[in-house]
């Protein structure tokens, strides 16, 4: 499936973003806008877009600020607060038409910013592999084990994590990929993009600055994304996990996904066989949970 390019001028940036499908649907058809994490781009959303596409979607997939060349700037900020922001920004290019945020990881983490910051701007808000934070305090019997896997996020704090990353020809990322989804057997076509874009230093730079941003209290924005991470979603919402997820434990939805702080609903499933990256490992189940989500509020069906 052949896509187009748009940019967007935000910040002194130029994000990105991918866009294919509607061309002969109505103009103001719905929207999917699909939010890829770390490390990783739009491209593993490929076969997940593809289905909402023939479903009759308008598809977006942005880049993450820093993910591209263009989007990488010394003094620019790389945190989930100002990617949020984008987010918000890419659906103003839709006015008039319904966008449904869908986010992986950091896509998330972002996603869930944007639905906090203005509920009113998105349809639905599916989130994969990142559990609502609202609840975090009833999750306590399992972070013991949660702050093993999430030990990873030390390593990012240090100014050597971006040639960490890449050293040994990429290995860490590799390593990564292969512990977080166990028992996924990717193709290198898969993982090649995330090569690509991080043997850029300016782009392993940025996406490890996300990770950094998490412990700078002193920056608005940092305060802003822990203070609207316990605001409720007043969106409809699906969250999603992988039941062999190495890096979020799924575990962590039972008792972190509240129905109170959903006022207009909230449906969890885990995907049996399945590890961090849902959409890339099983798009076919994972299209399916989307489609029922999205079609619940939409009448193109």
């Amino acid at each position: 499936m052949t896509y187009s390019v748009l940019n967007l001028q935000r910040d002194d940036l130029q994000l990105s973003a991918m866009v294919e499908g509607s061309a002969s649907g109505p103009a103001n058809g719905p929207v999917a806008m699909l939010v890829h994490g770390f490390p990783d781009t739009p491209h593993s959303w490929h076969a997940v877009a593809e289905g909402l596409v023939q479903a009759g979607y308008l598809v977006v997939r942005p880049w993450l600020r820093g993910y591209t060349t263009g989007s990488v700037s010394p003094g620019a900020d790389y945190d989930p607060f100002n990617a949020g922001l984008d987010l918000l920004a890419w659906r103003n290019l839709f006015e008039g038409r319904d966008v449904h945020l869908v986010g992986h990881d950091w896509g998330a983490v972002a996603g869930m910013a944007a639905a906090a910051t203005e509920p009113q701007a998105w349809k639905t808000l599916s989130l994969l592999a990142i559990p609502p934070f609202q609840r975090v305090e009833r999750a306590w019997r399992l972070m013991p084990r949660q702050l093993v896997l999430s030990a990873y996020m030390l390593e990012m704090q240090s100014t050597a994590a971006p040639a960490r990353l890449v050293a040994n020809q990429f290995g860490r990322i590799r390593a990564l990929w292969n512990s977080w989804s166990p028992g996924w057997q990717y193709a290198e076509s898969e993982i090649q993009p995330v090569l690509e874009a991080f043997s850029n230093p300016g782009v392993a730079w940025a996406a490890t600055r996300y990770y950094r941003s998490l412990f700078t209290l002193h920056r608005a924005a940092t305060r802003s994304i822990y203070a609207l991470s316990r605001k409720p979603l007043n969106v409809p919402t699906l969250v999603l996990a992988g039941e062999n997820d190495g890096c979020m434990q799924a575990a962590l939805q039972q008792p972190m996904v509240d129905a109170q702080c959903f006022p207009k609903g909230v449906r969890a499933c885990t995907l049996s066989g399945c590890g961090h990256f849902l959409q890339a490992e099983q798009p076919g189940a994972v299209l399916q949970e989307l489609l029922a989500h999205l079609h619940g509020q939409d009448r193109i069906h």
